[in-house]
């Protein structure tokens, strides 16, 4: 069987005991990074009473995820299969999505077991009161993908949740001043490990702080989610306005993604 075995985020204290056990008993470990795996489980046996695991360690990443699935897909069924990504939760923003895809459609057991995420960590720590939150993960890097991506979440009404590298997180900060400077974050840095710190206020107040401390470590934020003071309208509402056809076909085909005259027909349609 396969199982996704989730990694400490930055305190090694955050291994659970089942993990320890699980490691002990398999037979082959997947991971992003062989040798961030091989100093994970130094670190471990080092630290508690772990044996270091009898199993081959094989790395399994974006770039050669399906290509490993044709070479080792067959030990899934016959053994003791971990995938562990680098840090957190596997299959969130690595490529374990494959492995729990492909043990899906064999019919191989498999499992999860629950450990360190950044996510629900630092919604956690922001205090905000939603209580509801969209994942997104990483922004595209640059250009206009990166832009209309920041527009789509600041504009959504929900608090979600990014990661940043280090040398882009006050080019994020300043892009988001650029829509909103009055909108409020929760940013975290380095989160569980010795230098861990919080900033919550406005993300011109955050960025003035930043500017003036080290940014060198791990970031994550929360954009709060701010109601829109206008309503959108969905396909069905817009069909029912008293407009022009051309005009609502116009309309519907910015939402559908449908062309002009597909939509402009279906309406003659109805």
């Amino acid at each position: 069987m396969l199982t996704l075995l989730p990694t400490p985020i930055g305190n090694i204290g955050d291994i659970t005991f089942r993990a320890l056990e699980i490691l002990n008993n398999c037979d082959l470990i997947l991971c992003e990074d062989t040798r961030v795996t091989k100093q994970l489980l130094n670190i471990l046996k080092d630290r508690y009473d772990f044996n270091y695991p009898n199993a081959d360690i094989i790395s399994f990443h974006e770039h050669n995820g399906k290509e490993r699935l044709e070479q080792i897909g067959y030990r899934l069924k016959e053994q003791n299969v971990v995938y562990m990504s680098d840090a957190g939760m596997p299959a969130i923003s690595d490529p374990g999505q494959l492995l729990v895809e492909f043990c899906q459609k064999e019919y191989i057991e498999y499992d999860v077991i629950p450990g360190a995420s950044v996510a629900p960590l630092i919604y956690a720590a922001s205090g905000f009161e939603s209580g509801k939150f969209y994942f997104y993960g990483f922004l595209p890097k640059k250009g206009k993908d990166r832009e209309n991506e920041l527009n789509t979440i600041i504009s959504s009404g929900l608090d979600t949740i990014i990661y940043e590298a280090p040398h882009r997180i006050l080019k994020l900060l300043e892009q988001i001043c650029n829509i909103d400077e009055d909108r409020e974050l929760f940013v975290a840095k380095e989160l569980t490990k010795k230098h861990q710190r919080y900033f919550r206020g406005l993300a011109k107040d955050i960025l003035t702080q930043l500017k003036s401390i080290s940014t060198k470590g791990e970031w994550a934020l929360v954009i709060k989610g701010v109601e829109s003071e206008f309503k959108t309208l969905d396909l069905n509402e817009i069909k029912s306005l008293d407009i022009p056809p051309k005009a609502k076909a116009k309309l519907i085909s910015k939402l559908s993604g449908k062309s002009i005259k597909e939509c402009y027909e279906e309406l003659l349609k109805i």
